[in-house]
């Protein structure tokens, strides 16, 4: 079998007992604290992952693009959540194949777009389970909690195709935090806004069955909050180098990983390797807040900075003691790993330093 080091580069690698494990412990925990799990497969975007994440005990899966949905759908996976606003008479006919193939909720935040689904689930003669999106403080997508999102349910129960399930939200604000107890804070608040959401729903004669986040800072806070229904994290499959920044892993957890060469040495403080932005992205953070140094973290170099990437090229500041040269090869955690693997047609699954299968990233480039 090829061993790790063998492969040629860039290459993108998952180490199967690390992957495994961080699967298990978050199915572990919302069984513990007796949640549904509707992990986000937008992280990974392959159906051997959503499989083992099944197998393991989660209710579905969660999907942003319809074109994810059909990837899994293709897969054999027939229970969905698309977590995303679908708009335009293309993607709903698109959807109302979908239906007939799988168990499909949607989400939506506006009567305009409510509207829409209804009418065309009319004109094909099917109904379609929705969650309304409440904004907990990301400011993207989503209603505000309290009266907004009951003036907007009171609507959406009007419409007759559409069954209501609930109110979802994600927490994606998260990523701005300068410390673990900010982290703590948001995932509290946002399952506390989403319980006392719920339950001004019911005092309204709203029955509320689903009350979903999820992110994977918040998922094991917000998921402890009593009445929270299900958590729909993604990264914690791999984790990244954004995700130890916040507090929330260690390097340790780390599956995913890209290796790389190093083919340049032009002076004694500085190393080129083979991957630039095509290959470990250009994200220092997420929505515009930045919580890592440089664009990456070199395992076992920890001196190392990946001071800036050009499109084939990362330039690495390294101490001119430092005994990388050219013909080296390096892993790198990426800052960010959902983008990373949207990046690359296949990955290699690693176990004991082999490589044990190639996926085929089949949900990359699924963005309709």
């Amino acid at each position: 079998m090829t061993k790790v080091h063998e492969l040629d580069t860039p290459a993108l690698l998952i180490r199967e007992v690390l992957l495994l494990r961080n699967i298990e412990d978050m199915a572990y925990f919302a069984e513990h604290v007796d949640i549904n799990l509707r992990p986000h497969t937008k992280a990974h975007k392959l159906p051997p992952i959503a499989k083992a994440q099944l197998a393991m005990g989660a209710g579905g899966i969660t999907v942003s693009k319809l074109g994810e949905a059909e990837v899994m759908v293709e897969e054999g996976i027939k229970d969905i959540l698309i977590a995303y606003q679908i708009i335009g008479r293309q993607k709903l006919e698109r959807l109302m194949v979908l239906l007939e193939k799988a168990d499909i909720q949607v989400t939506v935040d506006s009567l305009v777009g409510a509207r829409e689904l209804n009418s065309i689930c009319q004109e094909y003669g099917r109904e379609i389970q929705v969650l309304v999106e409440v904004n907990t403080g990301l400011n993207r997508c989503g209603v505000l909690p309290g009266t907004d999102t009951l003036n907007l349910v009171k609507e959406i129960i009007q419409l007759p195709n559409l069954l209501f399930l609930g109110i979802m939200t994600h927490a994606g604000h998260v990523y701005g935090s300068s410390s673990p107890e900010e982290v703590i804070q948001i995932g509290k608040r946002e399952g506390e806004e989403m319980v006392q959401t719920a339950e001004l729903l019911r005092k309204n004669n709203i029955e509320v069955q689903v009350i979903s986040v999820g992110s994977t800072p918040t998922a094991k806070i917000s998921g402890m909050v009593k009445g929270v229904t299900e958590t729909r994290p993604g990264n914690y499959v791999f984790y990244d180098a954004i995700q130890i920044g916040l507090g929330v892993a260690v390097k340790e957890d780390c599956s995913l990983s890209v290796l790389a060469t190093v083919i340049s040495r032009p002076s004694p403080e500085r190393i080129v390797i083979d991957a630039g932005s095509k290959t470990l992205a250009l994200d220092q953070g997420a929505h515009g807040k930045s919580s890592v140094k440089g664009f990456g973290l070199v395992k076992g170099h920890e001196d190392v900075i990946i001071e800036r990437l050009s499109e084939e090229h990362g330039i690495l500041k390294v101490s001119p003691d430092s005994p990388l040269q050219i013909g080296d090869k390096i892993e790198i955690i990426p800052n960010h790993a959902c983008p990373v693997i949207n990046l690359f047609d296949e990955v290699y699954l690693i176990r004991n330093e082999e490589v044990a299968e190639i996926w085929k990233v089949k949900g990359r480039g699924r963005l309709k």
